[in-house]
């Protein structure tokens, strides 16, 4: 059984855990795939560093184009991460028919479309499954599993370092500033965690998943984002008091023809399945007209969750290679891209309102909402001992984004309203 290598470029978090799985489950592969798989060449920066896996000194490299140009290794594994050199690397193997797995949600949110289209040229797979949540198997999943549905929304958890955040700050009371400290220290957050907090990394996964489900090419400058740097403890104690868990969530929609896409700090009603994923766990709901209502969960990073999903990946190549289908599993948008206006995007939203405290405010509060046509599920007004302001929590029907966005910005030019303190969609 002639053996298919494999060009490995990074050995980081994730490519150890490649390598520790290749070598460690090689009796299982085989018996999927009916041939040994070896890792031939690894591409690291350093080669004298020292590493947590024995690895063959001859099977180290820095030079790149020792695995590009090699001509017995069939398929290359980018865990490099960043757009640039990755982008160079894997459009120069894919020009020489080599087929790709890559981990790199950046590089696939933003180039994707143009890396698909040289794969389709050259007849090779490009398989990213490991870009987004980790461990949890769902582009597979909406490529494959729903093929025969058409998907109307996805919504999820995508970023298990705000996942935490929020969810500690939901538990302990504690501020962001406090638990983004912790979270810093247990490695859970970057030194520098502007994508992640900002919703960044959350809006290419968006990205990927609404491009997959929806089959239309979205970009990354589609999604509207808004990070979680201004969710106070406060407005997660108001939360919680009405029944409700703050998530970051990544919400995709598609409705006759139109889409649209965001991330932002969401107010999910606690007995939906998605209030329940704390810490650093992902979960990605899809809504398909004929199966209706599923829910994906798992481990969201870590070495192992994301290297198992790189390596079900290679055996999808080398099945792919026996049978001699490379490059016919088309994931290329095959619709019109049309984004929904403000009009035609609507959710229920939360409001906070700090307004004079006296008679008939709120009367001149629900005439503005009148005046827009938004109506109203609740609204209750807190004491606050801090604030010598009256606190004003309203919960409206579903409204559009456009409605809402003219209410918000006629309590600008009302005396009644001293501040409008937050403002969150809210679902389930």
């Amino acid at each position: 059984m002639k053996p298919i290598k494999v060009g490995l470029m990074g050995l980081g978090t994730v490519g150890t855990g490649v390598v520790r799985i290749v070598e460690g489950h090689q009796e299982d592969l085989q018996r999927q795939v009916g041939c040994p798989i070896l890792i031939e060449k690894i591409l690291v920066q350093n080669l004298g560093k020292s590493r947590s896996v024995t690895i063959a000194e001859e099977k180290l490299t820095e030079n790149p184009w020792e695995i590009i140009e090699h001509p017995e290794i069939d398929v290359v594994v980018e865990v490099m991460g960043g757009i640039e050199p990755a982008k160079t690397y894997i459009l120069a193997a894919l020009e020489r028919g080599k087929h790709i797995v890559t981990a790199n949600k950046d590089l696939m949110a933003i180039h994707g479309p143009e890396i698909l289209a040289k794969a389709a040229e050259k007849s090779c797979d490009v398989l990213y499954e490991a870009s987004v949540a980790g461990g949890v198997p769902i582009l597979r999943t909406l490529v494959e599993g729903f093929s025969s549905d058409r998907i109307t929304k996805i919504m999820g958890i995508v970023n298990g370092t705000t996942n935490y955040i929020l969810s500690k700050m939901s538990r302990e009371g504690a501020s962001y500033d406090e638990v983004l400290k912790e979270a810093q220290q247990l490695g859970y957050a970057e030194a520098d965690p502007t994508s992640d907090v900002g919703g960044f990394d959350a809006a290419y996964k968006m990205t990927i998943l609404a491009r997959l489900g929806f089959h239309v090419n979205v970009s990354f400058k589609d999604v509207q984002v808004k990070g979680i740097t201004e969710v106070t403890k406060e407005d997660i104690g108001y939360s919680n008091a009405l029944g409700y868990e703050m998530k970051l969530l990544g919400i995709a929609e598609s409705q006759d023809g139109y889409i649209s896409l965001s991330v932002e700090p969401t107010m999910v009603r606690k007995t939906h399945p998605l209030a329940s994923v704390n810490g650093v766990f992902n979960a990605i709901y899809v809504y398909g007209e004929a199966v209706g209502e599923t829910m994906f969960y798992g481990p969201g990073a870590g070495e192992m969750p994301t290297a198992t999903s790189v390596v079900a990946d290679i055996v999808a190549v080398v099945k792919n290679l026996k049978l001699g289908v490379n490059g016919r599993r088309s994931t290329m948008a095959s619709k019109e891209i049309r984004l929904k206006s403000e009009e035609q995007i609507a959710s229920k939203y939360f409001i906070l309102l700090h307004v004079e405290d006296h008679a008939g405010v709120l009367a001149q509060i629900t005439q503005v909402f009148a005046k827009y046509e938004v109506s109203l599920e609740s609204v209750i007004q807190q004491p606050n001992p801090h604030n010598p302001k009256a606190e004003l929590v309203i919960i409206t029907h579903s409204a559009s984004k456009s409605s809402m966005n003219q209410v918000l910005r006629h309590f600008e030019q009302i005396g009644v309203v001293d501040k409008v303190k937050s403002v969150y969609r809210v679902e389930g």
